[in-house]
């Protein structure tokens, strides 16, 4: 396991810290936690997410593709709908 070193505004860290106390956690682990809900992974677990999805959509790869590409902006970027980006 890699060790990685951050800046946090005073008051998030103390947050941290009182949260990890709270719940007996280390505050890496709820660190982790929150970047696996937010969606940040491996790239084989991307891929292995996405192709059971594929799978369970009966769409080919093409129209998957093209279909999870969409709604990842839209969901990046829920306004650009209303501009014409999309």
């Amino acid at each position: 396991m890699a060790r990685v070193t951050f800046t946090l505004d005073d008051n998030l860290r103390r947050a941290l810290k009182e949260t990890a106390a709270r719940e007996g956690r280390a505050m890496g682990a709820i660190i982790e936690e929150c970047l696996r809900l937010r969606g940040i992974g491996t790239r084989e677990s991307a891929r292995t997410l996405a192709e059971r999805a594929r799978k369970r959509s009966g769409l080919e790869e093409g129209k998957a593709r093209k279909l999870a590409v969409r709604e990842t902006r839209r969901a990046r970027h829920p306004k650009a709908e209303d501009s014409g980006l999309n």
